[in-house]
Formats: structure tokens, sequence, C-alpha cells
């Protein structure tokens, strides 16, 4: 995963890690607009703050790890960048003074909240369908991120999203997440991110060194797989699992799946490990003990999607039900992780509903 490249950044000779790429400071506003957005022109502000929105969002789902959480926290931050304003003298990059600015709100809104969680972080897998459990509105739960709200569709971008990097930096402390985060995704240096949280190189050195002990043994990257099954394959992978969960073809899917699968679903606190228990759970619950169901394929977190849809007798259609990111070893499927509920559907452009 992208941890992995931290490698790359350590100098024999230095203390200062050097990251690969380094965010340009020729990104100010045009003058004109800076100086009315520091005398209170909030379209002024607007308009400077706009080309940046998409990426802070984005920077606020990797410390969060909820879409609707990012979203609140940089209203926030944006709330907190216009109230002080006035004091950007323009000398650096107003990325950097903004993305201090969201940074510092993210560990804020996470100062006494519990770390998002998906299932398996719960308990052990069930060996058998469980159909009496209910969801656990106890925890804070992981949510889904969609491909059509990142700020480009770049190789790194995508991986810069992948489910389980943004489970893995839910392990680890705010500072640490932020300054992974800031160095290996975004490319800020080291005395940058210092600055930022008002810090010293040395502990960030020391936070970015923590933060690559905990995550060492996340190795998965999702997008060296699906580069190299290419974009018609992964589709065909992903729409067979869709048609076969449609149709109730439990061969079907079983066919697609590694013998290690898992499946979870949030908010439901039970989830399956293996071929045997994943395929109990599948013919006992979506196969034949929900009725009928519609989807959609989409993309979430750099990987393949559907979104499913599942009959409703009162309102007469099939309504939003879940958005289930697939994780690929080859060419079948190795994770499934269905994110349960009909708020998960508006970020996606999706419809509440379809006949």
């Amino acid at each position: 995963m992208i941890v992995n490249r931290y490698d790359r950044g350590f100098e024999a000779e230095s203390s200062v890690m050097t990251p690969k790429t380094s965010p340009g400071s020729g990104d100010l506003p045009h003058k004109e607009d800076l100086a009315r957005a520091r005398a209170g022109d909030d379209a002024a502000f607007s308009r400077i703050v706009e080309p940046l929105r998409r990426e802070l969002r984005a920077h606020c789902y990797r410390m969060l790890g909820s879409i609707h959480d990012a979203d609140d926290a940089l209203q926030d931050a944006l709330v907190r960048a216009w109230r002080a304003i006035d004091r950007f003298e323009g000398r650096g990059s107003l990325r950097s003074w903004l993305y201090s600015v969201a940074t510092r709100t993210c560990l804020d809104s996470m100062s006494g909240r519990s770390r998002r969680a998906l299932p398996i972080d719960l308990g052990p897998a069930s060996l058998h369908a469980v159909t009496d459990t209910a969801p656990r509105e106890d925890v804070a739960w992981l949510g889904p991120y969609p491909d059509s709200a990142l700020p480009s569709s770049t190789y790194e971008v995508r991986e810069s999203v992948e489910l389980a990097f943004i489970a893995a930096l839910q392990d680890l402390p705010g500072n640490q997440r932020a300054a992974l985060v800031l160095f290996e995704v975004l490319g800020f240096s080291v005395g940058e991110i210092a600055e930022m949280m008002d810090t010293s190189t040395a502990s960030i050195n020391s936070a970015l060194q923590r933060a690559r002990t905990t995550l060492a043994k996340s190795t998965d990257r999702q997008q060296v797989t699906l580069r190299r099954l290419g974009d018609d394959r992964v589709r065909r992978v992903v729409t067979a699992y869709a048609t076969a969960l449609s149709e109730g073809d439990a061969d079907g899917l079983v066919a697609l799946l590694t013998e290690d699968v898992t499946w979870s679903m949030p908010p439901l606190p039970h989830w399956y490990r293996g071929l045997a228990a994943v395929t109990d759970f599948a013919v006992t619950v979506p196969l034949t003990g929900c009725g009928s169901w519609r989807y959609r394929i989409t993309r979430a977190n750099g990987q393949p999607a559907a979104a499913f849809y599942l009959w409703d007798e009162a309102a007469g259609t099939h309504l939003a039900w879940s958005i289930t990111v697939l994780t690929l070893r080859d060419d079948r499927i190795r994770d499934l992780t269905s994110f349960l509920g009909r708020q998960h559907f508006p970020s996606f452009g999706l419809p509440d509903a379809i006949a």
C-alpha cells in the first residue's frame, strides 16, 4: 500500500524525510480575489477555495473514515478559514494553509470519538448464517467513498482511498494519521507538516516512523490487481457477481469467490470468512431470504462496487439497500464489504429507488 513507499522517504544522512512529490507553492489565487477575500468578500473567498474543495474533502475522509463526517469537517474548516483569511498573507501556499486548517479541524473532530470500525474489528467470524442479528448503533462504522467525488482518477489518488488503507488508518492515533496522510499521500515535506501541526520536525519524523510500524502488515494494493486485470475484466467480475445475486444463482456466485473470501455488512456486527461460511450466508439470506434485487454498477474507494436495491412491497418498488465494495485477487472476489443503508446513496449520485 501507500505506506510501503516510506522506504524511499528516508535519507541516510538526514533526520528529515523527503517525500516523493512536493506540493507546489505556485497555487496562490488571483491577487485581486485574495485581496477581496481578506477584505470580507465571501464570493471571492469561494472562488479561491473552490479548486481545492474536492481534494480537501477527500483528505477529511481519509482522516475520519466517513463521508458524512468529512462533509461536516470540511464545512467547519472552510468557516474557520473564512474567519481567518485576513491573517493569510500569501507568503506561502494557500493549499498548504487550507490543509493545515482542515487537518486541525479533523483532529478536533476526532477528539473523544471512537475509531471507525468494520465488523472484522469487533470479533471472530461467524461459521453459519446469522438471521436474527440487529444493527450495532453504538459503533462508529467506516463508510464508503464514491470514486466520482475524488479530485482525480489517477492511480495514486485511487490507491489513497482503498478500503484496506482507510481501515488501517483508523488504527493510528490522530497525529500519526495526519502526518502519514500529509506526507505519504499529499507530498508535503516534514517541515511543512510540522508547521501545519504546530510541532517539531523531530516529532513528525517520530510519528511517521510509528505509523509505518503499525501499518507494516497492510500490504494489499488493489490498484495493482485492478490495473493488471484491466477495466473490462474487472467490470465483468462485478457484473457477474451482481447478476448472480439478483438472479439467485448460488453456483454462479460461488464460482466468483476465493477460498478465503470474507463478507461483512456494517452496521451488522456478524461477518463471515471462508467459502463454506460465506456460501451458507449467501444462500440463507440474500439469495433466498430477501426477495427481489436490482443493481447498479458503480465504484467506491478506488475499487469496483455494486449498489443494490431490494423490493419493498409497501413502496411497490426496489429501494436502496447497500453499496457493496469488492476486493479482488486475480479475477476472483476475496472480500465483499456491503455498506447497508440508504444514506450512502446520495453521495454516489444514485437514486433512492428503481423499478
